[in-house]
């Protein structure tokens, strides 16, 4: 098993951003810690409270965002995407960001008939939006959370009142994220919106939609505001991945591919490095035979679900397609950690595979090894070879 840490939400009664990060409080993460990362924005003016209560029946964190400037003018997407470029936020959490508010800005462009640059997060609250976002990626970095997986999503009924006027629920936003990742729903009863726009966007970019196997450590349950027949409440399930019966590990990644058959070698090594770069596990090109008896090959790229987005728009951006295929795929892994072995030329890192824990391969690695021969003045085999001697497979 490795050392990685997955999170599942259950969606029982819908999804929106203050109740998944109300979740993860209630599940361990410490409020101070979020005000700290949310500092590093430039916005001020708005309280965050986070208080126990109760929604039928069930105990949990009810979190809110007070913003006493909630009538100043609404921020569109260049706007925000400043303010996340001018924070000290890790830049791996501010790009996250800035991908998940850019995809929440292209379906609310869709669905009423305008550009990214013009929509204006009204109804959503530019505040409220800033802080469930952006307070919810970092609070899963802030729990060693390496995957985000989630239930069918519940979904209310009738309709809401928007800027835009009266619309169906779900909001016509929220049913486009959705739709982006063939989201598994569930019909209810509510009459009201239970999935909204923010949590439609983290759940779609960051979470494969699926019960994984996993061993639960923590437990914790996010309140929402309304009042239901039932618990208003995303529980969030934290705890380690659990191998299945054939000792190996199991997990969800995105599986992308497009056919490209004029485009230049060059080209090609050009992309594999910007796609490794934009979060992609691995990349391969495939010789194939394409139409009108062209040769051709095949881009095949493996990177986590959170990363797809990313990745996808760089395989449009760095190649010639005009598509790309997508979809998920469950990887079978085994367990792994890091050894050092002192060698006559100095340490040596391995990588030692397991299967049920147990050590079943070691491979030294190269840049190690390389690295000392070169100092040295040896051969890499005898390097290598050294390692492979010394190295115990307890």
């Amino acid at each position: 098993m490795g050392n990685d840490k997955i999170a599942f939400f259950d969606c029982f009664s819908g999804a929106s951003g203050d109740m998944l990060l109300g979740a993860l409080l209630d599940a361990g993460l410490d409020l101070e810690d979020l005000r700290t990362d949310l500092a590093r924005l430039p916005l001020s003016g708005y309280r965050l409270t986070a208080e126990r209560g109760v929604s039928g029946g069930l105990a949990g964190t009810r979190f809110t965002v007070i913003d006493p400037g909630s009538d100043r003018p609404a921020r569109n997407l260049p706007v925000i995407q400043d303010m996340i470029r001018a924070s000290s936020l890790p830049e791996e959490t501010g790009n996250r960001c800035l991908a998940i508010f850019a995809r929440l800005a292209e379906a609310e462009a869709q669905v009423h008939g305008t550009t990214i640059e013009q929509v204006h997060f009204h109804e959503l609250g530019a505040v409220d939006t800033l802080v469930d976002v952006i307070g919810f990626v970092s609070g899963l970095e802030r729990l060693g959370i390496d995957r985000v997986y989630a239930s069918p999503l519940t979904l209310g009924n009738g309709t809401i009142q928007t800027e835009h006027g009266r619309l169906p629920v779900p909001a016509p936003a929220t049913l486009k994220l959705l739709a982006s990742v063939n989201a598994p729903v569930v019909p209810s009863t509510a009459g009201t919106e239970l999935v909204t726009p923010t949590g439609a966007v983290l759940l779609a970019h960051l979470a494969t939609l699926a019960r994984p196997a996993m061993q639960i450590e923590q437990v914790g349950y996010g309140l929402g505001s309304k009042e239901l027949p039932w618990a208003n409440a995303v529980r969030v399930w934290l705890g380690p991945p659990l191998a299945p019966g054939g000792g190996a590990e199991g997990d969800v990644i995105t599986l992308l591919e497009c056919n490209l058959d004029d485009t230049t070698w060059e080209a090609l090594g050009y992309t594999m490095g910007s796609l490794l770069e934009a979060g992609a596990l691995d990349v391969w090109f495939t010789p194939i035979q394409m139409k009108k008896n062209r040769p051709g090959v095949m881009l095949s790229v493996q990177c986590r679900p959170q990363d797809s987005t990313a990745v996808e728009r760089t395989i449009l951006q760095e190649t010639t397609t005009l598509g790309v295929r997508v979809q998920q795929v469950r990887r079978a892994t085994a367990g792994r950690r890091v050894d050092e072995v002192a060698t006559p030329w100095g340490v040596v890192r391995t990588k030692v595979k397991l299967l049920d824990g147990k050590p079943v391969a070691v491979s030294p690695e190269y840049e190690d090894c390389a690295r000392l021969a070169l100092e040295a003045r040896v051969p890499l085999w005898q390097v290598m070879e050294t390692v492979n001697r010394l190295t115990s497979m307890e």
